[in-house]
């Protein structure tokens, strides 16, 4: 009933909309099912009701542990975000015991994890469009060490936090309960929860008991 008003009112609109929705619901199933398939092959612990928008990399080192719980989206085309995510969401473990954990309901558009220790995502946890986190440094800062293994240490993003786009998470670093980061920030500490934190380096901008509505509404439109 609700698309044949659309369609009286705005044929044209009406009916790119409704085939975009259905591209998406095909592209969902389809992704889906092949990541389902391929996730588990490589030793992949995957919860209920996972959904994929394009088939997202997981890559696996022997001896390392990834856990993704249920009811979470993974958004891996430019198409499935209308933020305009440039690339697909990547999960990878490094070393000997590296883990991923991801919680329930945690929501990733061309989200990049990248783990040598440990990283955490709790449950609800909101990551914008190509967000970027990780445990180590990838090479070592020091010219004559620059090909060794590089230091890591745990990264944890606690429940219902929100992580705006284009964010970058370093090593070390967790993120308390309920937090906002704003959009375009590199998160060198640890951030404390129900705060809305931004920059580079990131640091404390504001308390919720200290927002109004109208300045939590003014944030938001930085954070996507």
């Amino acid at each position: 009933m609700e698309n044949l008003q659309l369609l009286k009112k705005d044929p044209r609109g009406a009916i790119f909309e409704i085939l975009r929705n259905r591209r998406l619901r095909w592209l969902r199933f389809w992704s889906t099912r092949w990541t389902y398939f391929t996730g588990k092959l490589k030793g992949v612990r995957m919860g209920k009701n996972i959904q994929f928008y394009g088939v997202p990399l997981i890559r696996r080192s022997p001896l390392t542990t990834i856990t993704i719980g249920d009811n979470c989206i993974f958004r891996s085309t430019f198409a499935s975000n209308l933020v305009g995510i440039n690339r697909g969401c990547l999960i990878c473990t490094w070393y000997d015991e590296a883990e991923v954990h991801i919680g329930n309901n945690v929501g990733m558009s061309g989200t990049v994890i990248g783990a040598a220790k440990k990283i955490v995502l709790e449950d609800n946890v909101m990551c914008g469009g190509n967000v970027f986190i990780t445990d180590f440094d990838w090479h070592p800062v020091h010219p004559a060490k620059r090909h060794e293994r590089a230091e890591a240490a745990e990264t944890i993003i606690e429940e219902n936090a929100w992580i705006g786009m284009n964010t970058t998470i370093l090593k070390g670093v967790r993120i308390g309960a309920n937090t906002v980061i704003a959009a375009n920030s590199v998160v060198t500490r640890d951030i404390p929860p129900n705060v809305i934190a931004g920059g580079n380096p990131a640091k404390v901008l504001k308390h919720f008991d200290e927002v109004t509505l109208e300045e939590l509404e003014a944030v938001q439109n930085n954070i996507h």
